[in-house]
C-alpha cells in the first residue's frame, strides 16, 4: 500500500461538479506523478468502465476504476468533495472519491492490495477518519493503514465467535458466498466484506468466495459441505456452480451484496427454514427457479431472463472465434478461386503446390473443417453456461444431432438449453453419497445425451428444422420493402448498445445464417457488419467537423474512433454515449438504420463474419456497400452535431468551457 497512494494524490477541497471532472481531477494528479502515461486515453478507459455499472454506493462513496494500459503502476487517488458528485448512487451523492487504476496486467499482489482499500469502505469508522482528515499526508497515511489497530482481523474474529458458539453447545447459522463484478477490482471485495460484517452482527458465520479477476481461491469443500445456505452477490457469471448444489441460493447483483447484506442474509435464513434444502437437492446451484434474491416478486422472472441471456450469450462468445476462422478462411478462397472453389476435390487427395486454385480449395476446406464445430459448440457451451461441465457433452451431441437433422442454427440453440434443462433436472435427483463421485463423469453425461438425443431426433428436430427452412426462404424472398425493414431493424439493434445484448443478438442472428449461407443470409450478415461500423465512424466525424462541440479528451477519442470504426469495433463509441447518452446513442442508431435499409436495399452481400474495411474485397457490390456505410455515418454526424448544438446554445451549468478551454465560450454564440 505503500506505493499505491501518497499526499501528492489526496485532494481534499475535491471542487469538481460531475463525476467526469471529479475523474479527471484525481487523474491529473496521477499524470503529475508519473503513475498515468496518456490522460486522455486513461479517462476513456474510466468512462467505458463506468459505462457498463455506476460505481457509485450507499454511505456517500464513489470509486471510480478501471485497468488500462496507460497505467504504469496500481495508483489510487482520493477527493473528497463538499457539495457531493452523484455517482449513481441511490442514496445520493458520493462525498468521497477514489480513484483507482490498475495497469492492464495487474498481478495478484496489487489486485490483494486494492481488494483490502475495498474491504476497508465497508468500515464506518475508517470513513468517518476520512472526512474528518485535515492532513493530505495523514489522510494518505490512513488510506495506507499505518495506523495501529488493536483489534483483531475478521478472520480472527469470525474463528473465536466460532470456537466460543460451539464451546456453548450451540453451531451459528453457517452461509457461503460467492461475490464478483465485471472489473474484479473493488466491488468485488466490496461486496466480500459488507456480507462478513453483516454476518458478525447477525450472528452468522459467513465465509466469501472472491471471484475477481485476477483469479480466485475455491472455498474449502469442507466449509461448502457445512453451510447451510448460499449468497451470490455478482454481476459475471459464478464460476464452478455445482459446487453449491443440495444448498439453497440467494441470487443478486455484486451491488445488493453491497449495500443490503443484512437483508440476503435473512433472506438465506429464510429458504433454509421453508426446507428448499430439499427442493435443490444436488441442484447446480441455479438458485432455484430463477431467484433473484428473492422476495418472490415479478423481479425474479425478470433476473431470469437476464440469465437466459447470460447462458446464450456464453454460447455465442465460444461460437464466435469459429465462424471468424472459419468464415475469413472461406471468404478468403473465394476471392482467390472463386464460388465454384466449393465443389473442388479433397486437397487430400490432390494438392498442387504452384496452384492458386489447390491454395484456395485449402483455405476452403480448413474453413468448412472450422465451421462443422459451429453449431454443436454454441450448443454445447449454451448448456456449459447452464450446467457446467456436466452439460458439455449432452450440449455437444444435441448440437450434432441438430445438423444431421438439418435444424441448422436454431436447433443448436434448442439442443443447448435442452441440455442445459436436463442436466440441472438431474442434478435435482437425490443420490446416494457413494454415487457422488462419478454423477458428473458418467451417470450425467450417458442420461442426458440420451434424453437430448431422443428430444433432438424424434421430437422438437423436425419441427425446428422445418422452421429453420422457412426462415431461411423468408431470408431468400426477402425483397424492396421487407428487406429494406429487416435492415432498420438490425441497424438499430447493432448501434444501441454498442456491444451490449441487442448488439450481440443481431450479429449472432448474422453469423447463424453463413453456417449454411444463402444469398439472403449474406445480405443480413453485410447489413450487420454495416451498421456496427456506423457509431465510431460518426463520432469520429463529428469531432472532426466540429471540434468545439467536444471536450479535449472527446477530440482524442475521435482520432482513435476513425481506425475503431473502420475496423468494426463498435465499441469505440462507448465513451461518447457514457458521456452524453441522450444525444449520442439515438443519433448512432438513426444512422444504423439508414446503413442497414441502405445495405439490404443494394443487395449487397458479405461472406465473412466481420466487418470493417479489410473485407471489402469480399464484399458483393462492394461500391453501394461502403455507400451505406457513408449515408448512415453523415446521418448520425448530422444529428450529434445538432444536437450538441443545440445543449450548447444554453449556458452550461458543468462549467465546460473549463475542460476544452476559451474556445468553448464562442461555441454558445455560434451555436
Amino acid at each position: 500500500m505503500s506505493e499505491l497512494i501518497t499526499a501528492d494524490l489526496v485532494d481534499l477541497d475535491l471542487s469538481a461538479a460531475t463525476k467526469d471532472a471529479a475523474a479527471r481531477s484525481l487523474a491529473e494528479r496521477m499524470v503529475a506523478a508519473h503513475r498515468v502515461t496518456d490522460l486522455d486515453g486513461f479517462l476513456a478507459d474510466v468512462a467505458a468502465r463506468e459505462a457498463q455499472m455506476p460505481t457509485g454506493l450507499d454511505g456517500g462513496i464513489g470509486i471510480p476504476h478501471c485497468r488500462s494500459e496507460h497505467v504504469t503502476a496500481p495508483t489510487l487517488a482520493f477527493g473528497r468533495s463538499a457539495a457531493g458528485i452523484d455517482f449513481g448512487a441511490a442514496d445520493g451523492p458520493a462525498d468521497l472519491i477514489f480513484l483507482i487504476a490498475a495497469p492492464a496486467g495487474a498481478d495478484d499482489d496489487h489486485l490483494t492490495i486494492l481488494s483490502g482499500l475495498a474491504r476497508r469502505l465497508m468500515d464506518p469508522e475508517f470513513t468517518a477518519a476520512l472526512r474528518a482528515g485535515t492532513d493530505p499526508a495523514a489522510v494518505a497515511a490512513l488510506i495506507r493503514g499505518e495506523e495501529p489497530t488493536e483489534e483483531p482481523a475478521p478472520e480472527e474474529e469470525r474463528a473465536e465467535e466460532t470456537e466460543t458458539a460451539e464451546a456453548a453447545g450451540s453451531v451459528p447459522f453457517r452461509i457461503v458466498a460467492v461475490t464478483s463484478c465485471p472489473t474484479g477490482i473493488a466491488h468485488t471485495y466490496m461486496a466480500a466484506e459488507s456480507l462478513t460484517a453483516a454476518g458478525r452482527a447477525e450472528g452468522v458465520e459467513v465465509t466469501v468466495e472472491t471471484q475477481g479477476s485476477g483469479g480466485f481461491q475455491k472455498l474449502d469443500p469442507a466449509v461448502i459441505a457445512a453451510a447451510d445456505a448460499v449468497i451470490w452477490a455478482h454481476d459475471v457469471e459464478v464460476r464452478e456452480k455445482t459446487r453449491f448444489r443440495g444448498k439453497p441460493v440467494v441470487d443478486v447483483g455484486v451491488k445488493a451484496g453491497i449495500n443490503r447484506p443484512a437483508e440476503l442474509i435473512a433472506e438465506a435464513r429464510r429458504k433454509a427454514e421453508r426446507g428448499e434444502i430439499a427442493a435443490l437437492s444436488e441442484a447446480d446451484g441455479g438458485g432455484g427457479s430463477g431467484d433473484g434474491g428473492g422476495d418472490g416478486s415479478g423481479a425474479d422472472h425478470a433476473h431470469f431472463g437476464v440469465r437466459l441471456r447470460t447462458y446464450l450469450m456464453s454460447g455465442v462468445s465460444y461460437m464466435v472465434p469459429f465462424v471468424a476462422a472459419g468464415g475469413l478462411l472461406i471468404a478468403l478462397s473465394f476471392a482467390i478461386g472463386g464460388y465454384e472453389i466449393a465443389s473442388a476435390k479433397s486437397v487430400a487427395d490432390h494438392f498442387v503446390w504452384g496452384e492458386a486454385d489447390s491454395w484456395a480449395a485449402l483455405l476452403n476446406q480448413i474453413g468448412s473443417a472450422a465451421f462443422a464445430f459451429l453449431v454443436p459448440v454454441l450448443a454445447g457451451y449454451i448448456a456449459y453456461g447452464m450446467a457446467d461441465r456436466p452439460a458439455l457433452v449432452p450440449g455437444f451431441v444435441g448440437g450434432s444431432i441438430a445438423l444431421t437433422v438439418n435444424a441448422g442454427f436454431l436447433g443448436g440453440l434448442v439442443a443447448g438449453l435442452l441440455a442445459g434443462a436436463v442436466v440441472m433436472a438431474i442434478q435435482r435427483v437425490p443420490v446416494h453419497a457413494t454415487l457422488r463421485g462419478i454423477m458428473p463423469v458418467l451417470v450425467i453425461p450417458l442420461i442426458a445425451s440420451a434424453v437430448v438425443g431422443f428430444l433432438m431426433f424424434i421430437v422438437v428436430g423436425k419441427p425446428i428444422a422445418s422452421l429453420q427452412n422457412a426462415l431461411t426462404d423468408w431470408l431468400n424472398g426477402l425483397s424492396g420493402s421487407n428487406a429494406v425493414i429487416l435492415g432498420v431493424v438490425l441497424g438499430l439493434m447493432m448501434c444501441f448498445d454498442m456491444g451490449g445484448p441487442l448488439n450481440k443478438v443481431a450479429y449472432a442472428f448474422a453469423v447463424g445464417g453463413l453456417a449454411d449461407p444463402t444469398d439472403g443470409s449474406l445480405k443480413v450478415m453485410a447489413a450487420v457488419m454495416a451498421a456496427g461500423m456506423v457509431p465510431p465512424l460518426a463520432m469520429a466525424l463529428a469531432t472532426t467537423v466540429r471540434k468545439k462541440l467536444f471536450t479535449k479528451t472527446e477530440r482524442e477519442n475521435g482520432r482513435a474512433a476513425w481506425v475503431l470504426g473502420a475496423s468494426f469495433i463498435t465499441e469505440g463509441a462507448i465513451p461518447f454515449a457514457a458521456a452524453d447518452p441522450l444525444r449520442v446513442i439515438p443519433s448512432v442508431m438513426a444512422g444504423g438504420a439508414v446503413t442497414g435499409a441502405l445495405s439490404m436495399a443494394f443487395g449487397a452481400t458479405l461472406r465473412a463474419p466481420h466487418g470493417g474495411v479489410f473485407v471489402v474485397p469480399l464484399i458483393g457490390e462492394p461500391f453501394l456497400y461502403l455507400l451505406a456505410i457513408a449515408a448512415g455515418t453523415l446521418v448520425a454526424t448530422a444529428l450529434v452535431v445538432l444536437l450538441k448544438g443545440a445543449r450548447r446554445a444554453a449556458p452550461d451549468p458543468a462549467g465546460e468551457a473549463g475542460a476544452t478551454g476559451s474556445d468553448d465560450s464562442r461555441v454558445t454564440v455560434a451555436a
